[in-house]
């Protein structure tokens, strides 16, 4: 897995991007492949137009970048998180009902998909409950965290929360999810074993 490490060359880019373009060309290098690996778990058929269209958004919007409120690459993952929603409702509004693409608009949050990516495959009914379980903002928290390996800071920025908020979210979050794991790994052992707690 590739991981960006964040440099404050990166906000320094992006702010420098607002009077000089070229300084925008770099962000691109170095972070599509982690925006992209972020549409493709989400929007599989549609990720490299939604990469495009990404880069699109985040150039035409660069002078909104404000580094006080987060880092360069947190604000690259904010503006993906907000095409996707743009390309869930468009589908929800412009595919005939029944239709795959339909489908896919509807969901609005294909990580229902999860357990197909995971390694642990064993693991991964019991993980994709405990996750439907978990308020949206807390999913998303988790998942910015764990796939696209965010900071808590970072993955805050993406979901529009203060920093503690998102730390105390996550705190609740991953609490939540060892109870659930814990009690769902233990019903589905003694429902395939037969034997009671």
């Amino acid at each position: 897995m590739i991981r960006e490490v964040h440099t404050d060359a990166d906000d320094e880019l992006l702010l420098r991007s607002q009077r000089d373009p070229t300084a925008f060309e770099p962000l691109v290098t170095r972070h599509s492949a982690a925006l992209h690996g972020y549409l493709v778990r989400r929007a599989p058929g549609a990720a490299d137009d939604l990469l495009s269209e990404l880069w699109l958004r985040a150039y035409a919007g660069r002078h909104g970048f404000d580094a006080a409120r987060g880092t360069a690459r947190a604000w690259l993952f904010g503006v993906a998180r907000h095409v996707l929603a743009a390309h869930w409702r468009r589908l929800e509004t412009e595919a005939p009902p029944g239709s795959a693409q339909f489908a896919e608009g509807i969901a609005s949050d294909p990580w229902q998909a999860v357990d197909q990516r995971l390694d642990a495959a064993a693991v991964a009914p019991v993980l994709r409950h405990a996750l439907t379980k978990l308020p949206a903002v807390e999913r998303e928290l988790v998942l910015l965290i764990a796939w696209e390996q965010l900071t808590p800071t970072e993955a805050a920025s993406v979901v529009g929360v203060p920093p503690g908020t998102a730390r105390s979210r996550l705190h609740r979050a991953r609490t939540r999810l060892r109870e659930r794991l814990g009690a769902l790994v233990s019903a589905t052992r003694m429902s395939k074993t037969g034997e009671s707690a």
